[in-house]
């Protein structure tokens, strides 16, 4: 980073019980070193592709943003980087930006909030009815999806505030729908907060927090974990504090139009990841869409940190709100440590599909990326996921902060470091968009991506080259593959 974090206080980050201390600041790419007790690594497992069905909507639930969530063995630990995320907010210097993990295990529900936050205020003498006066997240559950106009008994909120390391429970608190409202019910689950700052409790600029809760399946009533398929109504709040006097300041939400009395306007958490299966068609014929080819214009941008790290920009006043069109690669990057948010990256693009022809099925679709570099001199794997999007935007418009939030999560692939350049165009990675396409093209609408990850260690950034690359390159632009068929009779 361009800014010296070295003054930093000592990290507490909790991930499900494990404590990380005392990392060093300095710039993320090039002289971060990992956390002394480990951090989270990407799982050694081998790729594997995903199938994802047209149609997995929940009976009688409402259309809303999906995650999907994996069911993992060591969510908190090696497999950290495999859990399913999403995003909200704003960077300001008084909003909050969140990216969330999520997966499950075979007894409990894992969800870990990473938050941008520049003023970090915990209350030394915390009671539960005034922890989200202070630095909070609330967790929302709801066991029968995102339905309902009133909280029932089968709706949670479970309340996770900031503290300085307190592992006492006095910083949780958990409430139970009760059909007309909320009241508080003593339920077993864990909510464990760690920071990176300069301190706590004074207007110093700080860099953020995490939040991770584990909530035991039989907490819920449940003997294990739901059925894969399983559809439950789910919603976030981070609620701000950044003076002693606890000036008002927005509550940040997921979805961005939820009412936290109202589960049907919560967004869903779907256990497992779904199965795709095309409707009976004859083979008819293959699409390749690429900018360039044929007059065709692929839209895409990467936002964040780029390669440097925001390098020049003001993190709070400019960072987030600042576009960078017109580059002719792009970075994907993320990582446990809140500290080095500016060299956190993604991406966005946007496929016309006005090749493929009318009244078609979509038997199977691939995106297809080539990788040209990454950040460090040794960095790990990473598990990049592809997400949909539903809004649209510009390429020279668009930011951090304007850029549109993930509709569904629809798998991932594992990308490798460079370490033998086979030439340019580079060393193409596909991802399984079938779905997709498929929902997209029978919608009349383009596709739209984003690519982002959930990566732990640091150095994670791996480097693509985007539409905007020169015509000697061409080869390398991301491209999308649809083979379609003819309905069956």
């Amino acid at each position: 980073m361009s800014r010296s974090v070295a003054g930093l206080a000592i990290l507490v980050l909790f991930l499900g019980g494990g404590l990380f201390s005392d990392i060093p600041g300095g710039r993320a790419r090039e002289r971060m070193r990992p956390m002394e007790d480990g951090s989270p690594s990407p799982s050694a497992s081998p790729t594997f592709s995903i199938y994802l069905p047209l149609v997995l909507r929940g009976a009688g639930t409402a259309p809303a943003r999906q995650v999907n969530v994996p069911q993992l063995v060591d969510p908190l630990g090696a497999e950290f980087s495999r859990m399913a995320i999403f995003w909200f907010g704003k960077v300001t210097p008084v909003a909050n930006y969140a990216d969330v993990r999520a997966a499950y295990t075979a007894s409990e529900l894992v969800v870990y909030v990473a938050i941008f936050d520049r003023r970090l205020w915990f209350n030394p003498d915390p009671s539960p009815s005034t922890l989200t006066s202070w630095d909070a997240v609330t967790l929302f559950l709801h066991l029968e999806g995102n339905v309902g106009s009133a909280p029932t008994p089968s709706s949670y909120r479970f309340i996770g505030g900031l503290s300085n390391g307190d592992r006492s429970g006095r910083y949780q608190t958990a409430e139970q729908g009760t059909g007309t409202g909320w009241a508080a019910r003593s339920i077993s689950f864990t909510a464990l907060a760690g920071w990176r700052g300069e301190r706590l409790n004074d207007d110093g600029d700080d860099r953020g927090w995490a939040m991770t809760f584990r909530i035991p399946f039989a907490s819920l009533g449940r003997s294990g974990p739901p059925p894969e398929g399983t559809v439950w109504g789910l919603a976030v709040m981070v609620h701000d504090r950044d003076d002693a006097a606890g000036t008002p300041i927005p509550v940040t939400v997921w979805p961005e139009s939820m009412n936290p009395n109202v589960p049907a306007t919560w967004g869903r958490i779907h256990f497992g990841m779904p199965v795709y299966t095309p409707p009976s068609a004859r083979p008819g014929g293959t699409v390749t869409i690429r900018h360039g080819l044929n007059g065709m214009v692929v839209r895409d941008a990467g936002i964040g940190g780029y390669t440097n790290c925001g390098d020049g920009l003001d993190y709070w006043t400019q960072w987030g709100e600042t576009p960078d069109p017109g580059r002719p690669d792009f970075n994907i990057q993320n990582q446990v440590d809140i500290a080095d948010w500016p060299c956190f990256s993604k991406y966005y693009v946007i496929f016309p599909l006005d090749a493929i022809p009318p009244g078609k099925v979509i038997l199977s679709a691939t995106l297809t990326l080539y990788q040209m570099g990454n950040a460090g001199s040794n960095p790990p794997s990473s598990w990049i996921q592809v997400l949909t999007t539903r809004e649209d935007w510009e390429e020279r418009t668009l930011t951090w902060n304007r850029a549109p939030l993930a509709w569904e999560n629809m798998g991932g692939t594992r990308v490798d470091p460079v370490r033998n350049w086979p030439g340019w165009p580079g060393i193409p990675y596909t991802w399984d968009v079938t779905r997709a396409v498929a929902e997209a093209y029978a919608a009349g609408q383009p596709l739209r991506l984003a690519l982002y990850s959930a990566d732990g260690d640091y150095h994670s950034g791996k480097y693509f080259v985007s539409s905007d690359t020169e015509d000697w390159n061409a080869g390398g632009r991301p491209t999308l593959t649809v083979q379609w068929g003819d309905p069956a009779p």
